[in-house]
């Protein structure tokens, strides 16, 4: 059985953070070819979960990823397609855009799940820890109390503090809320790298991830945005009968609803994200 927190000592030189593939397989391709012409090795490459998603490719995205050899945790959709439920656990309100779009693309995935893909996701984690530039580095889903827990850069600081006391961390790699920010406060730092498998809500196609870097002995990290063949996922969707919203977004750049976000992050959409 794999542990709840699975412990990794310390990683050294360029570490490369992503999250929620979202089953988007173009995206995962195109960040590969970065981490390669990167030399980012498999060891220090750390997905903060889901997986699986909104898109098109599921069994494709994780068969990659269990090839590739990166470091990953478990997010709610792959905690749910284990646990055998017919729910995303994504903690969308019920009756909500998002909550009608999961009862569509949910199903679609869980019933396409091979014995290797749930072998796969089985020896995932909920937290990885690691030492980095002398800093103690938490990686984790929603919240420490909550793998579903949406935090974005907006959400009252006291509700962080409490992640990093519970975590027993100076730095939080965070995932779920698919939105890139870094927020810090007390020699503490909250990092979320964004997604790969969907825009930013910020009215381009760009897609997010961080690159870490220790030179100097010193934590320092950098967002990194790009594009990919968003038209050919997009098409996928379409021939799959997934939700014609979410493959429009892929497009966009634009979330088809903001049901999931506080009145800060809502007044920010289709304002292009800079770092």
């Amino acid at each position: 059985m794999t542990p709840e927190t699975q412990h990794i000592g310390t990683l050294r030189g360029k570490v490369l953070i992503f999250g929620g593939v979202y089953s988007n397989y173009q995206a995962l391709e195109e960040l590969y070819q970065w981490a390669t012409k990167e030399n980012i090795p498999a060891q220090n490459i750390i997905c903060t979960g889901d997986i699986a998603g909104y898109c098109a490719s599921p069994v494709e995205c994780l068969d990659f990823l269990e090839d590739w050899g990166i470091r990953a945790i478990q997010g709610n959709v792959e905690q749910n397609l284990l646990n055998g439920t017919d729910d995303c656990g994504c903690n969308f309100s019920e009756g909500s855009r998002c909550d009608f779009f999961a009862k569509q693309w949910f199903p679609y995935t869980a019933v396409r799940m091979t014995r290797r893909n749930l072998n796969y996701l089985a020896t995932l984690p909920l937290f990885l820890d690691f030492q980095y530039a002398q800093k103690r580095v938490k990686v984790l889903h929603g919240s420490m109390q909550n793998i579903s827990e949406f935090v974005f850069k907006s959400t009252p600081w006291d509700v962080k503090a409490a992640n990093f006391e519970a975590a027993k961390a100076d730095v939080i790699l965070a995932g779920h809320c698919g939105l890139p920010f870094a927020d810090a406060q007390d020699d503490k730092l909250w990092l979320n790298a964004g997604v790969i498998g969907m825009p930013a809500n910020d009215g381009t196609p760009r897609v997010w991830y961080v690159m870490l870097d220790d030179a100097n002995d010193t934590f320092s990290y950098e967002f990194r945005s790009f594009e990919y063949d968003a038209g050919e996922a997009n098409q996928l969707m379409m021939e799959n009968g997934l939700p014609y919203s979410y493959s429009e977004t892929l497009l966009t750049g634009l979330w088809d609803n903001c049901d999931i976000l506080p009145d800060e992050e809502t007044a920010l959409q289709g304002v292009a994200i800079e770092f």
